[in-house]
């Protein structure tokens, strides 16, 4: 079995708690450490005595650090065997795991590029530019620790706190029970870089804790759900990361026809299970054309163990499938099912079953259905119309905006709660280096001061 130690400032450490992971066919796959509270508070004391790395050593280090997580052995596992444990743990199709291991290493290749794209062009990075002689708006952190509570429902999301580590924070990650594995060898490739063990740490805990992580640093990102948004919604430290209800909008002078595989694509790349996966599609005139459709092109992804090369659906333990069938069933209560009505567990008789695609029709646009994200490829399909507005479509990660109106992609640009909006036809999981997700990280974690020397 793999070991993953806690990686503390003195170097790996091997607790005495310790938690069994294990394959979704209940074989033993690694033990992960769990830090106590104690080491975790000496832990957190000992990144805000680290000295700054300078700039130009960081960005060095996180290239190379890229570099080694895409293509070398790090803590005993290659590229290809990493993929493979990521696959068979947590049921993510290993396609989609290898395409997040280049999308992380193309991130570090352009980290310097990224953060940059996040500073006020008229801010300085450093109190000796020539522009401060005569008063200049300096870009400087908020603060000198940060801790991330992390998710594990996708390696990809290990991109979201790098941006933290090129602006100079000494960084404290607790990772997820689910999926350990990405934080373990992308921290291990940064400090084996010389980002220092005393400036990145992965503190695997308990709750209690993972509560202690963020109270003994500067700031913190936390990914959850609506009850962890809540929890943090009032704290100015703590930047809480939660659904992202992506929706795509289809107005009735555009054709969809010729972008059904593009609709595919939002609903069920990667699996299903990103927070850049569409779960709303909102459609000016009759939508069960387009609902019948998409069942028919959804009901042809084929059933294969997520270490299969051409999986494309998640695999989960037979009795969670079962329990997110029956979940389902609840959330779909009083809608038409175009696809996933009688079950969505294909059981692949080994105690793993794969999560089908699912297909529904709600009556309305304000149908509490369209708010719903679940970790597979589960879509929700209604009718629009402009006396709904743009209420519908609040709230929301990513909007694919298929219209020809001008005034209408105006009001979902401005709408403060649609974070990113794609005019035509792109998928909603479309990412790119340098461009916001969520607004930059770097909005939360820096600010501007005026020098005068």
């Amino acid at each position: 079995m793999l070991t993953l130690d806690v990686l503390g400032p003195g170097g790996p450490y091997r607790s005495r708690r310790v938690e069994t992971l294990q394959d979704f066919t209940g074989n033993p796959v690694a033990t992960l450490s769990l830090a106590p509270s104690l080491y975790v508070t000496r832990t957190m004391k000992t990144l805000h005595r680290a000295p700054e790395l300078p700039l130009d050593a960081r960005i060095a280090a996180l290239a190379e650090a890229g570099r080694a997580f895409a293509t070398e052995s790090i803590a005993g596992l290659t590229p290809e065997e990493y993929q493979y444990t990521v696959s068979a743990t947590t049921g993510i199709p290993i396609t989609a795991v290898r395409n997040a291991t280049a999308d992380i290493a193309q991130a570090l290749a352009r980290i310097q590029h990224s953060v940059q794209q996040a500073r006020p062009a008229g801010a300085a990075v450093s109190w000796r530019d020539p522009l401060t002689r005569g008063g200049a708006a300096v870009w400087t952190r908020r603060g000198n620790v940060f801790a991330v509570h992390a998710a594990g429902n996708h390696p990809a999301v290990h991109q979201g706190w790098l941006d933290a580590v090129a602006l100079g924070y000494r960084v404290a990650v607790r990772p997820s029970r689910r999926e350990p594995f990405t934080p373990h060898r992308l921290i291990t490739a940064l400090r084996a870089a010389g980002v220092g063990d005393d400036r990145i740490v992965l503190l695997p805990t308990d709750h209690t804790a993972a509560d202690d992580i963020l109270r003994h640093a500067d700031l913190g990102m936390v990914y959850g759900g609506d009850e962890v948004m809540r929890k943090y919604a009032g704290d100015p430290r703590i930047l809480p990361q939660g659904p992202g209800r992506s929706k795509i909008l289809i107005t009735a002078e555009t054709d969809w026809e010729p972008i059904l595989g593009t609709l595919v694509e939002s609903i069920s790349s990667g699996g299903g299970v990103g927070c850049v996966n569409a779960t709303g599609v909102l459609v000016e005139g009759d939508p069960a054309p387009l609902a019948a459709a998409l069942a028919e092109r959804l009901a042809a992804l084929p059933s294969l163990p997520a270490t299969d090369d051409r999986a494309v659906l998640p695999v989960a333990p037979i009795g969670l499938a079962r329990r997110w069938d029956a979940h389902l069933r609840q959330r779909a209560a009083g809608t038409k099912a175009w696809l996933g009505g009688d079950t969505i567990v294909d059981d692949l008789g080994d105690g793993r079953a794969v999560l089908r695609p699912a297909v529904h029709q709600v009556d309305n646009p304000f149908a509490e259905q369209l708010g719903t994200e679940l970790s597979f490829p589960c879509v929700w399909i209604s009718s629009w119309d402009r006396a709904a507005g743009i209420r519908p479509l609040r709230n929301t990660l990513v909007l694919t905006a298929v219209t020809t109106d001008a005034e209408l992609i105006d009001a979902l640009v401005a709408e403060p709660t649609i974070a990113n909006v794609y005019a035509g036809d792109h998928p909603t999981p479309w990412m790119a280096p340098g461009l916001p997700h969520e607004g930059y990280l770097a909005e939360f974690l820096m600010r501007t001061k005026t020098v005068l020397r």
